[in-house]
């Protein structure tokens, strides 16, 4: 479908772009390049500890109507990811991601869907295709995104953000995640213990 912009080549480029190397949201591809995103490019951005910005809290309802808050896991590593069930790179991530989920539970890794696009019937569909274990928030307004405002291009599907023990974003991959990477920051962020790790005193 032809945007109405005047440099029309150069949008077709880039939602071309956009379609070969991840998803991006139907309605925003233009402000992607507007804002200097690249929508799915695979890159991974980390932060040291002393370089983090202040913790975040996520939280809404998934899509069997139950809430979901990550203050409940308080000490623990949480993995973010944001997915809609039509989009191709997200498909192709799903059972790594499932995997990770299951392999992670007992070192203190908890992972969270963001799903931007989707009725709750799609969504469930995709969690029962894939098995997926995690709970995910049904977010068609964008208001759970915006909470990692800074850290997650909001028009960039897939994302995956790593927060550390304290809740502060060390690490985002945008576009879809090869899980030995993903595995490699999440052994680093866990290395670095924090105050609710499994060596704090009570």
């Amino acid at each position: 479908m032809m945007r109405r912009r005047p440099a029309a080549a150069a949008a077709a480029a880039a939602a071309l772009l956009a379609v070969l190397s991840a998803c991006s949201q139907p309605s925003g591809a233009g402000d992607v390049v507007d804002q200097g995103f690249v929508s799915g490019d695979g890159s991974v951005q980390q932060w040291e500890p002393d370089d983090r910005k202040d913790p975040v809290t996520v939280s809404g309802t998934d899509f069997e109507g139950q809430a979901v808050d990550t203050a409940q896991w308080e000490g623990d590593v949480v993995v973010i990811n944001t997915w809609y069930a039509s989009c191709a790179p997200c498909r192709a991530e799903a059972p790594d991601l499932v995997a990770l989920a299951e392999d992670r539970a007992d070192d203190g890794v908890q992972l969270l869907g963001i799903n931007t696009e989707d009725e709750a019937g799609a969504a469930q569909a995709f969690e029962r295709t894939y098995g997926v274990p995690y709970p995910s928030i049904a977010d068609r307004s964008g208001q759970v995104v915006a909470r990692l405002s800074g850290v997650v291009p909001l028009q960039a599907v897939p994302t995956t953000v790593v927060l550390d023990r304290e809740h502060r974003p060390a690490a985002r991959v945008i576009g879809q995640a090869d899980p030995s990477t993903l595995d490699a920051i999440i052994d680093e962020v866990l290395a670095e213990g924090g105050s609710g790790g499994e060596g704090a005193g009570a």
